[in-house]
């Protein structure tokens, strides 16, 4: 998955990965069965909240047509952006980042933007190779994104440049150039803000903005 701070938007397409926005209010250390030896293996399970948003559904997800009211009623709908239908209840994470574990502030008022894998059953599973950025952490523009920019482009690529200069071997490939140009920092401009998206004639471009793209852009051909 390519997540938020790193290529600048995630691949939304592959619904094994949920995306979700999410409180974790509580955690207890569980066994999870046993390595090779015979020994204990130990995991943290996070109950979570996903936060829910009333609002207007449209083709992208939750849309943004008047004012989102923020709540934890079962009448909203649950901010999952990508994901199965089921709600997740459950994080499970390593007991301790040495072997890659996340730790989740569970004191209920601190909001996470959630990538992992799903395990079926309202459970996830994330590393610290995952995305797990906190909600006010996030530009307007990429929560804008999440709902209704990022999906325009699940078809096309994110190329990372590690140095200059670097150069696109296709059409449908946006450069992410954060790295190379900001002294290696994964959360740059473009992470910030803009999202790669296609174009009418198959090709991808980079497009901030939170406002949706004008048919000019969306009609430009590359030469």
């Amino acid at each position: 998955m390519q997540g938020l701070s790193g290529t600048g938007q995630p691949h939304l397409p592959h619904l094994s990965l949920p995306v979700i926005r999410a409180k974790a209010v509580s955690a207890k250390e569980v066994d999870s069965g046993n390595d090779i030896y015979g020994n204990p293996i130990k995991r943290i399970q996070y109950e979570i909240k996903q936060i829910k948003v009333t609002g207007h559904i449209g083709s992208g997800g939750w849309g943004m047509g008047g004012p989102l009211h923020q709540t934890l009623t079962p009448a909203s709908a649950p901010q999952m952006f990508k994901g199965p239908d089921q709600d997740i209840e459950f994080i499970y994470t390593a007991p301790s980042t040495a072997v890659c574990g996340r730790l989740l502030d569970t004191g209920g008022k601190k909001e996470y933007l959630i990538a992992g894998k799903s395990e079926g059953n309202g459970k996830m599973h994330i590393t610290l190779c995952d995305l797990v950025s906190t909600w006010d952490s996030l530009t307007p523009t990429q929560k804008k994104s999440l709902n209704q920019r990022y999906q325009m482009g699940c078809e096309c690529k994110i190329s990372r440049c590690l140095s200059i200069p670097c150069f696109v071997s296709s059409s449908d490939e946006c450069l992410w150039t954060d790295w190379a140009m900001e002294k290696n920092n994964v959360d740059g401009r473009q992470a910030k803000h803009y999202a790669c998206i296609k174009r009418s004639d198959g090709s991808c471009a980079w497009y901030r903005g939170m406002a949706p793209p004008k048919q000019e852009f969306l009609d430009i051909e590359d030469p």
